[in-house]
């Protein structure tokens, strides 16, 4: 289901209002875990002036299955994205280059390469799916819908498949999703199955002062806001 107030309907089957309840208290501990970053550095220097921390991503708690995530931003597509990307890769096939050899096919232009479409799906999707992900375990069943050409703008969303504990490591949960991608009319233009390892909240330790990627003592930090 998608995130919204319908999310919390309660005329639904006892099943139904057992799943809205599970997704309600996976919400609620990912927005806990948000508030709580930020009292503690408001607290901490004795100042109504905050440290907030910024989004973390989804914790494997936080996934329930059913749901969907409609990532956040569109990206337009242009041709230097795809002629950059086609000569980074060394894809020699003209229809992604050679605008007189396109022009004769059906397609009647260039097409943008669908290996650069995957990757622009799957960077979109991380915000949402993988900001806490210690590796992707594998890409299944991918399939191109429609082509892409220079000019069109992209979508993404995800919709939670499966989660699953990891057999091997407890501070990790095994998460499956399908990504689908839109181009602005509304087409689907990819799909695919991702399934990505992801931390255990009580395994990670957000911070506002120290964010996910910052080195200890850059920047602000609690005692600067006395």
């Amino acid at each position: 289901m998608v995130r919204d107030s319908s999310a919390h309907d309660s005329t639904g089957s006892g099943e139904a209002e057992s799943s809205a309840s599970a997704d309600t208290t996976a919400e609620t501990a990912a927005a806990d875990a948000t508030t709580e970053t930020a009292v503690t550095a408001a607290t901490d220097g004795g100042s109504d002036r905050r440290l907030v921390g910024g989004w973390e991503g989804r914790y494997y708690e936080d996934f329930a299955v059913g749901d969907v995530y409609k990532h956040p931003y569109g990206r337009t597509v242009t041709e230097t994205d795809n002629v950059w990307f086609t000569n980074v890769t060394m894809n020699c096939n003209p229809m992604h280059f050679n605008e007189a050899y396109a022009a004769e096919t059906e397609f009647g232009e260039r097409l943008v390469d669908g290996t650069f479409v995957i990757a622009l799906a799957v960077g979109m999707s991380v915000v949402d799916v993988s900001a806490n992900a210690t590796a992707n375990l594998g890409y299944d069943d991918i399939r191109h819908h429609a082509p892409v050409f220079h000019g069109d703008t992209l979508f993404a969303e995800s919709e939670v498949l499966e989660k699953r504990e990891s057999s091997s490591r407890d501070h990790v949960g095994i998460v499956t999703t399908e990504l689908r991608a839109y181009n602005q009319d509304g087409d689907l233009v990819l799909s695919l199955e991702r399934t990505p390892m992801v931390l255990k909240r009580s395994h990670a330790e957000p911070s506002a002062a120290r964010p996910t990627g910052w080195p200890e003592g850059i920047g602000t930090q609690p005692e600067d806001l006395k």
